[in-house]
C-alpha cells in the first residue's frame, strides 16, 4: 500500500479522573453530542464509543468512567469498566485538567496507564483557564514524568488544538481498513442515548445525592412511522421515597422541567418528534445489588 492511501484504524480510550473533561472531548473530536456532560463528577458511568471518519483514518474513541475512589458496587463497576478499557485499545488518551502542578491523582492514573504497554497521548485540558506562562512547567513535569508520551496542551471547550490531537494520535494507531461503517458515529443504540439523555438532565436539574443514585431505564420505545414519531417510556429508579418526591416536585413541576428537556434534546440528535413519558420508582438498595445492576448495564 502506497504511503499516501495508508488508512490506520483502532480503539483510543480517554481515561482520566471524574470531571476533567473526557465526554466533552469525545462530542468535540467526533462533532456530534455522544456523551452526555454535567458539571457533577461521575456522570460518565459505561463505556461509550464516538467514531471519527477522516479519508485516512477511523479513530474509536472510547469514553471512559473517571477513575475515584469506589463508594458502592455500581462505583465498583464503572472503575473497573475504566480500567477494562485500557486494556482494549491501541492508543491511550489519558485527559488532565491544566493546573499549577499535578495532583496526585493524576501522578497515580499516570503510573497505571503507564504500566498497560500502550501508547502514551496526554492531552492537558481546559488551558483555557490557566496563565499561559503555567504551561510550561507543567508540561515539564509531565515530560520528566512520562518522556515517552505525547503532551499536547488543549481546551476541549473552546475547541482549542483539538487538529493538533488528531494529528498526534493518528500515526499511532496501526494500518487497517475502517473497523465500524462509515456513516456511523457512536455505537449506542437510539434506546441508551434515549436513558443517558433523561439522565443527563436530572443531573443538570437536581441538587446534593440525588443523581448520584439515580438510574433511567426505557421500557418502551416505540416508533410511529406514519407520524415521524417515536414513543419513550422510561423510568427514573431512585433509592428513597424522599427522593422520589424531590425528583417529582411541587405539582409534578420538577418532572415536567426534566422531561420538556430531555424530549427537545432527544428531538434535536433523533431528528424527529418524541413523546417521552417519565415516572419515577424507588428501589432501595439498587446501586449495591449485583443482578440489578446487570440489568441496567453495569
Amino acid at each position: 500500500m502506497e504511503a499516501s492511501k495508508t488508512h490506520r484504524a483502532g480503539f483510543v480510550t480517554l481515561a482520566g479522573r471524574t470531571n476533567v473533561g473526557k465526554s466533552t472531548l469525545l462530542n468535540r473530536l467526533v462533532g456530534q453530542k455522544v456523551a452526555i456532560v454535567s458539571p457533577r463528577p461521575q456522570t460518565t458511568r459505561r463505556r461509550i464509543v464516538g467514531i471519527v471518519n477522516e479519508p485516512d483514518a477511523q479513530i474509536l474513541l472510547v469514553d471512559t468512567p473517571g477513575f475515584h475512589e469506589p463508594r458502592s458496587r455500581l462505583n465498583q463497576r464503572m472503575v473497573e469498566t475504566a480500567r477494562r478499557s485500557l486494556s482494549e485499545s491501541e492508543v491511550v488518551l489519558v485527559v488532565i485538567e491544566a493546573g499549577s502542578q499535578l495532583l496526585e491523582g493524576d501522578r497515580a492514573l499516570l503510573d497505571e496507564v503507564a504500566r498497560s504497554g500502550h501508547p502514551l497521548v496526554i492531552a492537558l485540558n481546559k488551558i483555557d483557564k490557566m496563565p499561559r506562562e503555567h504551561l510550561i512547567a507543567v508540561v515539564a513535569e509531565l515530560g520528566q514524568t512520562l518522556p515517552s508520551a505525547e503532551i499536547v496542551p488543549i481546551s476541549a471547550l473552546k475547541r482549542e488544538n483539538l487538529p493538533e490531537l488528531m494529528r498526534v494520535i493518528k500515526p499511532l494507531l496501526p494500518e487497517s481498513p475502517p473497523l465500524m461503517p462509515q456513516d456511523e458515529y457512536t455505537d449506542q443504540t437510539e434506546r441508551m442515548i434515549a436513558a443517558e439523555v433523561v439522565r443527563e438532565k436530572i443531573f443538570l436539574a437536581m441538587r446534593q445525592e440525588i443523581p448520584f443514585s439515580t438510574a433511567v431505564e426505557v421500557e418502551q420505545f416505540a416508533e410511529v412511522p406514519e407520524r415521524e414519531l417515536t414513543r419513550i417510556s422510561a423510568a427514573i429508579i431512585v433509592e428513597r421515597d424522599s427522593h422520589k418526591g424531590m425528583m417529582i416536585g411541587a405539582r409534578g413541576q420538577q418532572l415536567k422541567l426534566i422531561g420538556t428537556k430531555a424530549r427537545l434534546e432527544l428531538e434535536r440528535i433523533l431528528g424527529r418528534h418524541i413523546f417521552l413519558e417519565l415516572n419515577v420508582r424507588v428501589e432501595k438498595g439498587w446501586i449495591d445489588d449485583p443482578r440489578r445492576l446487570k440489568e441496567l448495564g453495569f
